[in-house]
C-alpha cells in the first residue's frame, strides 16, 4: 500500500447494485466494472443514506447522517463552515480535480474550497432533462410520466457524461506529480430512460427480466405506493414498455461502464486507489414504482454498488458485512494517511479491505422525509418531477419521516405517520411481505426498534470542535455609564 495513493472517485447517479454483472445481473454487459471488482472488493451490503442525490452526496462526503446537519432536502447542500471529504484532502496536500460539473453537492463558495479545478475541459452541446411538458415529449403523458425518451440521435452531440470523461481524459493525459484525487460524477443511469446507438440496441427486450410485481396487499405498503401509481398512471404500462425501459436502462449502465473503462485506461492501478459507487438506486418498474421517492426504502433504491480497488489493495474479494456511505470518507482519509479533522459517524473499511470476513457494522441505516410541519420546505418542481412535488405538497404524509435499520438478514422501517414494516430479506428479498404484527417476529421487530432508537441517540448532533469561554468579555458600554462587573 503506498504511503499517499491517488484516487480516481467515480459516482454514477442512480444505479442499482443489481444492474451490474460483478454484483449478480446475468444479462447486463458491465465488462470494467466487472475487471475493477475482480481488482479489489466488492461489498453486496452496502446502503446509502438517503434515497435522494443532494442528501445522500452530502451524507457521504461529510461523514455525518442527513438528520445530524439537517442536509434532508435538495436544497440544503454542504455549507462553506462544514468540513467535507474533498476539502481535508486538498487542505492536506492532495492535489483535488473535479471533472465535470454535476451539481447537487456543495453551497456557494465550498467547491472553491474543496478542489483545484472544476468544469469542462470541452463543454456539452446538450443537457440532460430535455422536454418542456408531457405533450412535447416522445410517446406524450405515458412516456413522459415513466421518464421514457427511447433512442438518442448517434449524431456529433456531447452530453454531460461524455464532456465529463472526456475532461477525466484530458487531465489524466497529464496528472500532477502527485498525490491527487479527481473526483468524476456522472449523469447516468438517472432518467430520462435514453441512449445513442450502440448501447440502445445493446439488449434483447424480450429477454429483459420482468418488474418485482407490488405486494398483493396495497394496506400493508406506505400509502405513497399507491398514490405514485395512481397519480403518474402507472397502470397504463405494459408488461412489454416495461421492458422496453429496462433494456433503455442497462444500455445506459454499459454506456457509463464504457466511460469507466475508458478513465481508468489512464490509471495506473498500483498508485492510484478505484472508488465506485452510486448516490442511490432505482425503482425501475418494481413495486409497479418508477424512479425514486424521498421516502423509498427498498433495497432496489438503497442498496449500493461499492467497490473499492488498486493501490495496492487485496483483490477479488466480496464482503457481506453490512456498509454505510459515511464510511467513505474515513476510508479514504486511512488510505491518505490523513487524520480526520472533525467527529464524524463513518468507519474506515480499511480492516475489511485487508480481511473480507472481518465485521464491520451490524447495522446499515437510511433515512427520508419530514414532518408535517415541514410542509413549506417541501420540493417545489417543475416537469418531469411536478407530480412528485405536487403529492408530497397535498398530503405531507406521503413523504412523512422515515428511518429504516438492516442487518444481514432482516429490514426494519419506521415511518413516522404510518405502520411499520418488517422484510425478512433472507427468503423475501424485494420486501414484497410486511411482517410487522406477526407473534412470531415480535423479539426481531422490538431488537430492530431498539437498534434504530439508539443509532437515532448517538447521532442526533455532533459537539461542536472548539470551545467557548463561559463568562467571554463583551464590548458594549454599560447602562447608566457604570462599568461591566464580572459575576465570579
Amino acid at each position: 500500500m503506498h504511503d499517499r495513493p491517488n484516487f480516481v472517485i467515480f459516482v454514477p447517479d442512480q444505479l442499482r447494485a443489481d444492474a451490474i454483472g460483478a454484483f449478480g445481473n446475468p444479462h447486463v454487459h458491465t465488462p470494467h466494472i466487472d475487471a475493477l471488482a475482480a481488482r479489489g472488493t466488492r461489498f453486496t451490503n452496502a446502503y446509502v443514506q438517503n434515497p435522494l442525490c443532494a442528501p445522500s452526496r452530502a451524507s457521504l462526503m461529510t461523514g455525518l447522517y442527513p438528520h445530524t446537519a439537517g442536509h434532508r432536502t435538495q436544497n440544503h447542500l454542504v455549507k462553506p463552515w462544514e468540513p467535507n471529504l474533498l476539502r481535508t484532502l486538498k487542505e492536506s496536500g492532495y492535489h483535488v480535480t473535479w471533472a465535470g460539473m454535476r451539481g447537487d453537492l456543495f453551497a456557494p463558495g465550498v467547491t472553491e474550497a474543496s478542489v483545484h479545478e472544476h468544469g469542462f475541459a470541452e463543454p456539452p452541446t446538450v443537457h440532460p432533462h430535455a422536454g418542456k411538458a408531457p405533450d412535447q415529449w416522445p410517446g406524450g403523458d405515458l412516456w413522459a410520466r415513466v421518464f421514457y425518451r427511447g433512442r438518442v440521435p448517434d449524431d456529433d452531440r456531447i452530453d454531460v457524461d461524455e464532456a465529463t470523461v472526456r475532461t477525466a481524459e484530458k487531465w489524466l493525459a497529464q496528472p500532477p506529480a502527485g498525490p491527487w484525487v479527481l473526483f468524476v460524477p456522472i449523469v447516468a443511469p438517472h432518467p430520462p430512460f435514453e441512449a445513442p446507438e450502440p448501447w440502445f440496441s445493446m439488449y434483447d427486450r424480450a429477454a429483459m427480466p420482468d418488474p418485482v410485481a407490488p405486494a398483493k396487499d396495497p394496506d400493508s405498503e406506505p400509502a405513497y405506493m399507491t398514490a405514485v401509481r395512481e397519480r403518474y398512471g402507472l397502470d397504463r404500462v405494459t408488461p412489454e414498455l416495461w421492458r422496453e425501459i429496462v433494456a433503455t436502462y442497462y444500455g445506459m449502465v454499459s454506456r457509463m461502464d464504457a466511460h469507466l473503462g475508458r478513465v481508468l485506461a489512464h490509471v495506473d492501478d498500483e498508485t492510484t486507489v478505484t472508488l465506485f459507487f452510486a448516490d442511490h438506486g432505482e425503482y425501475l418498474g418494481d413495486h409497479g414504482l418508477i424512479e425514486k421517492w424521498p421516502t423509498s426504502m427498498h433495497s432496489c433504491v438503497t442498496r449500493d454498488p461499492l467497490i473499492i480497488a488498486g493501490g495496492g489493495l487485496p483483490g477479488g474479494q466480496q464482503s457481506a458485512t453490512m456498509v454505510e456511505l459515511v464510511d467513505i470518507l474515513p476510508t479514504v482519509l486511512e488510505l491518505a494517511g490523513i487524520t480526520t479533522p472533525h467527529r464524524h459517524f463513518g468507519r474506515s473499511l480499511l480492516p475489511v479491505l485487508r480481511d473480507p470476513d472481518a465485521e464491520h457494522r451490524t447495522y446499515a441505516f437510511t433515512e427520508g422525509g419530514f414532518t408535517i410541519d415541514e410542509e413549506h420546505q417541501l420540493e417545489r418542481a417543475v416537469f418531469p418531477y411536478d407530480l412528485r412535488a405536487q403529492l408530497g405538497q397535498e398530503n405531507p404524509v406521503l413523504v412523512g419521516k422515515v428511518h429504516a435499520v438492516r442487518d444481514r438478514e432482516w429490514s426494519y422501517v419506521w415511518r413516522r405517520y404510518e405502520p411499520a414494516e418488517l422484510y425478512h430479506r433472507a427468503t423475501d428479498p424485494d420486501e414484497r411481505h410486511n411482517l410487522i404484527g406477526r407473534p412470531e417476529h415480535a423479539d426481531t421487530a422490538q431488537r430492530m426498534h431498539e437498534a434504530l432508537f439508539t443509532w437515532l441517540v448517538d447521532t442526533t448532533d455532533v459537539i461542536p470542535a472548539d470551545t467557548d469561554p463561559r463568562l467571554p468579555d463583551v464590548a458594549l458600554p454599560a447602562p447608566g455609564g457604570s462599568f461591566p462587573v464580572r459575576a465570579h
